[in-house]
């Protein structure tokens, strides 16, 4: 596997959603697969985006993983651009607790499907984006078996330390 090989695409409108996508850079990084992050508003700078979603493919992403604040157009936005799957992550807003970001994912028009997780679940759409790599990557495939009998045995650890 190419650790520079870049496969993964990570899009917020603004820096201010960066500590909440960082734990989609952790989750990526524990697997090894290349990524990049970028600033691209679907509002303020939508040429760039426009370019960066349209030229995904040919420089070798497989997926976009995109903050949503408020109305999702990231997210959207990028999707209407590209064949590649994008996964939604709705972000804790000011006003309606992330629930806006939530439902205007979910509420994609027909055509333009985007993955989406729980609130602030930047951890979930990298671990989604890990799972679809693997479907043809059998060393990731490896990874996240292993990653999920970690997750168990950590789990099922927590028993232990039940007293009554």
């Amino acid at each position: 596997m190419d650790k520079n090989k870049i496969e993964v695409g990570i899009i917020m409108g603004s820096d201010s959603d960066l500590p909440i996508m960082e734990d989609a850079v952790k989750v990526l990084q524990e697997f090894g697969i290349g990524y990049e992050v970028k600033v691209l508003s679907a509002h303020r700078t939508p040429d760039q985006h426009s370019e960066y979603s349209k030229s995904a493919v040919d420089r070798g992403l497989k997926i976009i993983i995109a903050a949503a604040g408020g109305a999702a157009h990231l997210p959207g936005v990028t999707a209407a651009h590209t064949t590649l799957p994008v996964i939604g992550v709705p972000i804790k807003g000011k006003s309606l607790e992330g629930m806006d970001s939530l439902l205007s994912i979910v509420q994609m028009p027909p055509g333009v499907p985007v993955a989406t997780v729980s609130i602030n679940g930047a951890k979930n759409a990298a671990l989604l984006a890990v799972s679809i790599i693997a479907i043809g990557n059998s060393e990731i495939k490896n990874k996240l078996v292993q990653y999920k009998k970690k997750m168990e045995k950590d789990s099922l650890a927590k028993n232990e330390k039940i007293k009554f």
